[in-house]
């Protein structure tokens, strides 16, 4: 089979190259194949294709089940995270109907009642950091994003279960927080429990306790239903399929750790970096400033969420560095002919974000953070992708921008913040996504009180 633009490194060279620094291994393939390329990361018997023409992308997607499928084996590297009947993990009709089930958690009246879930942890997390000391902006973030996720999706505020959630939730997402400590999820050989004080076999045991208490939560919602609660586990058990049927214990157990998982570690990596970028480039934050004052003292959750700068801040955020840098791969079904080149069944197919996210003929300058790019043009669902697209598409998004925005208004418009250096920060991998090598290293300086709006001034 004739596959297009063969990398031509041995598999195991390329899978550390990916593992250990995946921007470079991106950008050098690139370089020699700007469109399209094949890989042998995973192994010479598996090729991955690897696409970054935006027009390509959409044909992907939008054929997706009928020239391209995605399936779940495509996945298993979230395996030991998610477990098996996860969204993520479904195929076909089972995908379609899990997703039908879930996807109302996120839309509508429910982003209001999250906004002030949102609104005030992010007050009481900076509100206990000291003055003048340094911290590191991911902790923090991840601090505010966990503890969003567990209250909209469990109700869960405060007591010894909600305690115990956080705990083991930062202990599992710590030990995939570098290159190194990720390669247990690209090379399967090393997941070996070799007791509790070994890598892998602590995160077992961290995992059954988290299944201790997802079921202990699970068992107690269905001795008393609540039909009038809000969170997303109350939705989610109440929830039928299309035959009336209910998610069973394992299945709502899976949801629950993928929006655990996805839902609050991108979300802290992304919020991290766009205290970053507004830092690093003050004449940013300056303008952002100056939006969000026009808003008043106090102001709504939606009004701040359809701020124009404050969203392209926050999507140029997500297209310099997206946390994730591939979509969902798909499997050719029949004979297709891709940007030129004849793609054979079986063969593997995935959109690369992070190489959309770099094209010079779409984004002039990549390499620069500037927001004045999503004012100035639209772009389409296949050149800014960083959820993904298709029915694989990321079903937090919407939770994930307005969580984003709400965090970035609240902290910039109540605190005075600095970078504690100006080494640029770098992008590392981190499990499957990518995050800021050092983390954010911030201060606070002071709190922050509203300038009057410009207009207000001249009319005094």
């Amino acid at each position: 089979m004739q596959l297009p633009n063969l990398l031509k490194t041995p598999s195991i060279l390329q899978r550390l190259q990916w593992v250990a620094d995946p921007i470079g291994y991106m950008e050098k393939a690139a370089q020699q194949y700007p469109d399209i390329f094949t890989t042998v990361l995973l192994s010479s018997q598996d090729p991955w294709v690897f696409v970054n023409h935006p027009q390509a992308i959409q044909e992907i997607l939008i054929n997706d089940r009928k020239k391209f499928a995605a399936l779940s084996t495509k996945n298993k590297i979230l395996q030991p995270l998610i477990g098996d009947y996860s969204v993520i993990m479904l195929d076909g009709d089972r995908h379609k109907r899990r997703r039908q089930m879930v996807m109302p958690s996120f839309h509508g009246d429910r982003m209001r009642s999250y906004g002030q879930i949102i609104s005030k942890i992010t007050e009481k997390v900076l509100s206990q950091l000291p003055t003048n000391q340094p911290f590191s902006a991911r902790t923090v973030m991840q601090d505010i994003s966990l503890q969003v996720i567990l209250e909209a999706v469990f109700g869960l505020y405060q007591g010894e279960r909600c305690q115990q959630l956080k705990h083991l939730m930062a202990l599992m997402s710590d030990l995939f927080r570098s290159p190194l400590t990720s390669s247990f999820l690209f090379f399967p050989f090393l997941q070996q429990d070799l007791g509790a004080w070994s890598p892998w076999g602590k995160f077992v045991r961290d995992r059954e306790q988290m299944d201790k208490l997802l079921y202990a939560e699970i068992a107690e919602r269905r001795e008393k239903p609540n039909s009038n609660g809000i969170d997303i586990l109350s939705l989610l058990m109440s929830a039928r399929d299309e035959e009336g049927e209910p998610m069973t214990d394992q299945e709502l157990r899976d949801e629950l750790m993928t929006l655990l998982f996805a839902g609050h570690e991108t979300t802290a990596t992304a919020m991290a970096w766009a205290l970053y970028w507004t830092h690093h480039q003050p004449e940013v934050r300056e303008k952002l400033l100056r939006e969000l004052d026009t808003l008043g003292d106090n102001p709504d959750p939606m009004s701040i969420f359809r701020l124009p700068y404050l969203t392209a801040v926050c999507n140029e955020t997500l297209r310099i560095y997206p946390v994730a840098m591939l979509t969902f791969a798909r499997v050719v079904q029949e004979p297709v002919e891709l940007l030129g080149y004849l793609l054979e069944p079986e063969t593997t197919v995935v959109g690369c974000m992070y190489l959309v996210h770099q094209r010079k003929d779409l984004y002039p300058e990549p390499k620069q953070f500037k927001p004045e790019r999503f004012l100035e043009r639209q772009f389409s669902a296949y050149e800014f992708i960083p959820f993904g697209g298709g029915s694989r598409r990321c079903i937090g998004e919407a939770l994930a921008q307005f969580e984003m925005k709400l965090v970035l208004a609240k902290i910039l418009s109540g605190y005075d913040l600095a970078l504690v250096d100006n080494q640029p920060e770098q992008p590392k991998r981190r499990g499957v996504t990518l995050a800021p090598a050092n983390g954010v290293k911030m201060v606070i300086t002071g709190r922050r009180a509203r300038q009057e709006s410009q207009l207000t001034m001249a009319s005094t």
